[in-house]
């Protein structure tokens, strides 16, 4: 799998506040990619 570039995680940024997401959210998920750590992991949107 390759890496995603710059101007693709820009889409993806964007793409999430779009969607609602706060930048913590955003943050997060982010992180989890990244890492796979539980704690990253997004929750269900009520």
């Amino acid at each position: 799998m390759e890496d995603m570039t710059m101007a693709e995680t820009a889409r993806l940024i964007l793409g999430l506040r779009a969607a609602g997401f706060t930048e913590k959210e955003i943050n997060d998920f982010i992180l989890f990619i990244e890492t796979g750590e539980e704690k990253y992991k997004p929750k269900e949107r009520d």
